[in-house]
């Protein structure tokens, strides 16, 4: 039973596999006799072959079937921003330090306009006091006797120098007609002026660059030790040249002011639409170069500048046209619109400036906070026992703000505009000197206050017990700088420490090495490298690195940069 059983499969599924082998015979003779056949059918009029329409509906839907799976692809693709998170995150924090630029920066812009605004009202309140108690001092001298080696001390010989300028220079300014000066000006053409406004700016800067160099020339020279050996042309050569240079600057300063008043009482406003032009200008000379973190200090000094310097001219147009029109209030409301757009672009113009520079050169908004301590830490240090200058001075030198020219055509404008006749007037003007004395030290309490709060949130208390460098240490580091690679020996800390006052007087100190300070992580603070590292290897096998110094912002003014380059 089971043999016949098993007799029946085996038949059965021989009979299958002579039925699959007829069908694979008969598909093989079709291919065939398609592909023989294929080239000699040809289609008539509209008939066609059943094998040849299938082919053609079959491709025809394949074709469709991709066109509509690239569509659908197309529509229905996905891609994962975490792949590259790096790069989406770098791109979102260059967003927020674009929109943190405007607050970052005009917090600097702020701090630097009372800064400079302190130094200006300097000139104006406490100054003349000085020089006042300078020369009591000196008309005293034969009843009180000489109580030590020197008559007068070296911030009062300054005192009283830049009390000298003054005078003299405000003597001189009176032959000066600005009347006849605005009908010349406002006599040439629109290209000229705009040219000669240039210009202006141009000489300005080079005006201020070499002035304070005479200025501190003249100091230095004043308040030398007479036992050194004579290296100099003698005091009153150069305080001629200290006179006929803020008398020339005072003049091209008026000049400025003048076009500007010019540019204001224009018809068409034309010119003060090209002027403002001008400004738009600055933003394609300066953001599409490479630009340091010492770079951008230098800028934000020389815009801290160049805003309160604009605004000292707008103060002087208003008077100049108030005083036409006969102290109309209502005129200045006519003014009022031109001076806004003037300010707003002007700020407008350093914002763009600012972000775009930080966003191409990789530059942090937190920069702002460390040029702000850099320009608190020399208020701060003004006010030390070991104090070797004067807080005026050395905003001069860091911004390149010289107020001695400004505060001169100030003078000069005032007191030709404002007529003092009776004594109710000389009242008011006393008044008037004595609101601007408050101002002037409501202003330095609150500036100290402040710098006194970026110095220690920046950690820079342990450069304020530093004593200045001398001659030689400042010589020996320029050779070494100059030969671009520095040697570091090891320091003991200073065994004495300096304590700083702000309350009490500079006193001198004699000539002694300066203690080495040990360093720290503030040493290293708003410090940036100038030059790659240089490697050499030597002939033991070892690797020497010569390093190039690090310029500390501290000592970077207004003029230490040439170009793009900090030499």
């Amino acid at each position: 039973m089971a043999d016949s059983v098993a007799a029946g499969i085996g038949e059965e599924k021989e009979t299958e596999n002579e039925d699959k082998e007829r069908e694979k015979r008969a598909s093989n003779n079709t291919k065939r006799s398609e592909k023989s056949s294929g080239p000699s059918e040809v289609t008539e009029t509209l008939g066609f072959y059943e094998r040849n329409a299938k082919k053609k509906d079959r491709r025809r839907n394949l074709s469709d079937l991709s066109l509509v799976r690239f569509i659908r692809a197309e529509l229905t693709r996905g891609y994962f921003l975490e792949h590259n998170e790096a790069k989406y995150t770098e791109r979102r924090e260059r967003v927020y330090t674009c929109l943190r630029i405007p607050k970052e920066l005009e917090k600097l812009m702020t701090f630097g306009f009372f800064l400079c605004l302190d130094a200006f009202l300097y000139v104006f309140t406490l100054l003349p006091l000085r020089v006042l108690l300078a020369l009591i001092k000196l008309l005293t001298l034969p009843c009180c006797g000489l109580s030590g080696s020197r008559i007068l001390q070296p911030a009062q010989v300054c005192d009283v120098l830049k009390g000298f300028i003054m005078v003299l220079c405000y003597s001189m300014m009176h032959y000066v007609d600005y009347s006849m000066m605005y009908h010349m000006i406002r006599g040439q053409s629109v290209i000229k002026l705009y040219i000669i406004y240039n210009m202006l700016e141009v000489a300005d800067r080079l005006f201020s660059s070499f002035g304070q160099d005479i200025l501190d020339a003249l100091y230095w020279t004043a308040t030398e030790p007479k036992e050194r050996k004579r290296a100099h042309i003698g005091v009153i050569p150069h305080f001629l040249m200290a006179v006929l240079y803020v008398f020339l600057h005072a003049i091209l300063i008026m000049v400025q002011a003048t076009t500007l008043n010019v540019a204001f009482n224009s018809h068409n406003k034309s010119l003060l639409t090209i002027m403002m032009s001008n400004n738009f200008v600055e933003i394609k000379g300066s953001v599409f170069k490479k630009f340091e973190k010492n770079n951008l200090f230098q800028m934000s000094n020389s815009d801290i500048k160049e805003r309160f310097t604009n605004y000292v001219l707008l103060l002087i147009v208003c008077l100049r046209n108030m005083e036409q029109f006969s102290w109309n209030p209502d005129h200045l409301w006519v003014l009022f619109p031109d001076v806004c757009m003037v300010i707003a672009s002007e700020m407008a113009v350093d914002v763009v400036k600012h972000a775009f520079i930080t966003k191409f050169n990789d530059i942090t908004a937190d920069v702002y906070s460390e040029y702000r301590a850099s320009l608190a830490f020399d208020l701060v240090s003004s006010r030390q026992k070991n104090a070797y200058t004067d807080y005026s001075d050395s905003v001069s030198r860091r911004m390149g703000f010289i107020p001695l020219p400004l505060a001169l055509l100030l003078i000069r404008v005032v007191t030709s505009s404002v007529k003092i006749q009776g004594a109710l007037s000389y009242v008011c003007v006393l008044l008037f000197y004595l609101g601007m004395i408050t101002l002037k030290v409501l202003n330095s309490i609150v500036l100290l206050g402040k710098s006194c709060l970026y110095v220690k949130e920046g950690n820079m208390e342990e450069k304020l017990f530093q004593a200045p460098p001398s001659a030689a240490s400042s010589r020996t580091s320029s050779r070494a700088y100059r030969a671009k690679h520095t040697t570091n020996p090891p320091g003991d800390p200073a065994d004495e420490e300096i304590c700083p006052s702000i309350s009490t007087q500079p006193v001198h100190q004699d000539d002694c090495p300066v203690p080495h300070m040990p360093s720290s992580e503030s040493d290293q603070f708003l410090t940036t490298p100038d030059d790659t590292e240089e490697k050499d290897i030597g002939q033991d096998g070892m690797e020497l690195k010569h390093r190039a110094p690090k310029k500390d912002l501290l000592e970077i003014d207004r003029f230490t940069i040439c170009g793009n380059r900090i030499d």
